[in-house]
């Protein structure tokens, strides 16, 4: 390639889509990446799946200091932009719950898709190019690598976040925004399990392995999911979605059963003369293991008959009001994604281009833009790629 026009740092979902919008106009693209391999995020996602995107994307779904600033994009580029561009590749697909779309045979497809579209608009990619350093030259962008130096009138930064590095995450992207004066907030492990107090988790280890629907929620949102006790504390997607909400030293409300009135429930039962034991009726609504962790075995093991209406107001409440004081997260090893990041009251909403530095782009992770659980952060990634795409 002679001299690229744009300098793409990242080969992840929006480092590609990024190139193949900016080759398709024409532009000649260079990604460069520290990795061996391009994509290496895209197919570990969602189990190996690939949760691409959702069915229902909306700004609501996204976690940011500037609320406002993910609207362009996901409007500019939706959910039903990316579903064309699959359509076109005949990827078999199919939906969970909420939504979610998942690949039905590999999250290969997605990064091949991606590939084939780069190699369409002519862009050139090369891995194992760890980045030395950026400077900005006059009118241009020098990129110092392992492999040499390169220049570009345009410098787009595709580096994501903090999370999972052993996957090769690394705050280069953040390091390069400071570089030029821009403002990045504060990081933090978003959509990560949660761990437990020590006296909490030597209560509740036990339980490691046992799934439940729940609703989990704290003093700004709420979430209805599964909840997955471990042997280090509480995952499962309910509380992947709070941990993005969560703050040290915050409580959690956890409702074991949020799809019944337990109190009136266990009234109703009383008055049909049921004569067995209260452990037996709980049984029909939770595992034994998890009843027996949260209410007195000598309460458990008296007859429906006795218990009084205080008792059964208080099993009620352990188990629909659960309030507890995690002891922090996994951290960035098991998050999926990482909140805060570049601020986005330097970028434009329309161009993803930095307002103080002609030239420099932001897309993806590094932005401080975190999407729920679902398919909501490739998305972003798809939709901030795109509008840069067509600038850059």
């Amino acid at each position: 390639m002679t001299e690229p026009d744009v300098i793409i740092i990242g080969a992840g979902a929006s480092g590609l889509m990024c190139a193949i919008e900016a080759g398709k106009r024409g532009r000649k693209v260079l990604v460069l990446d520290h990795a061996n391999k391009a994509g290496k995020k895209i197919l570990m996602s969602g189990g190996g799946r690939c949760n691409f995107t959702n069915y229902s994307i909306a700004p609501e779904n996204y976690i940011s200091s500037n609320p406002h600033f993910c609207k362009s994009a996901l409007s500019r580029y939706s959910q039903w932009d990316f579903l064309a561009l699959i359509g076109r590749y005949q990827i078999p697909f199919h939906e969970r719950d909420h939504g979610q779309l998942f690949c039905d045979d590999s999250a290969k497809d997605i990064l091949d898709l991606l590939l084939a579209e780069c190699a369409k608009a002519g862009v050139l990619i090369r891995l194992n190019s760890g980045i030395a350093s950026v400077a900005r030259l006059a009118d241009k962008f020098q990129v110092n690598t392992d492999n040499g130096s390169f220049t570009a009138q345009s410098l787009v930064v595709a580096t994501g976040g903090l999370s999972i590095p052993k996957m090769g995450a690394t705050p280069l992207g953040y390091k390069i925004a400071e570089q030029f004066g821009i403002a990045v907030l504060p990081t933090c492990a978003a959509l990560v399990p949660l761990t437990l107090q020590p006296g909490d988790k030597e209560k509740f280890s036990a339980l490691s392995g046992i799934a439940v629907p729940c609703e989990v929620s704290n003093q700004r949102q709420s979430f209805r999911e599964n909840v997955l006790f471990t042997h280090r504390g509480l995952s499962g997607p309910a509380i992947l979605q709070i941990s993005s909400y969560w703050r040290a030293g915050e409580a959690v409300t956890i409702n074991l059963l949020p799809q019944l009135d337990l109190a009136a429930e266990l009234k109703t039962k009383r008055g049909q003369k049921l004569k067995n034991k209260l452990k037996a009726v709980l049984e029909a609504y939770l595992p034994k293991r998890l009843i027996s962790s949260f209410i007195a075995e000598e309460l458990l093991e008296l007859s429906l008959q006795d218990v009084s209406d205080k008792q059964l107001q208080q099993v009620a409440e352990r188990l629909q009001q659960w309030t507890l004081k995690p002891n922090g997260t996994e951290g960035y090893r098991t998050a999926e994604v990482t909140a805060g990041g570049v601020d986005c009251d330097a970028i434009s909403s329309k161009t993803m281009e930095s307002k103080q530095v002609p030239g420099l782009y932001f897309i993806g992770e590094v932005l401080d833009v975190t999407g729920w659980l679902g398919g909501y952060n490739f998305q972003w990634a798809w939709s901030s790629a795109w509008c840069a795409g067509q600038y850059c």
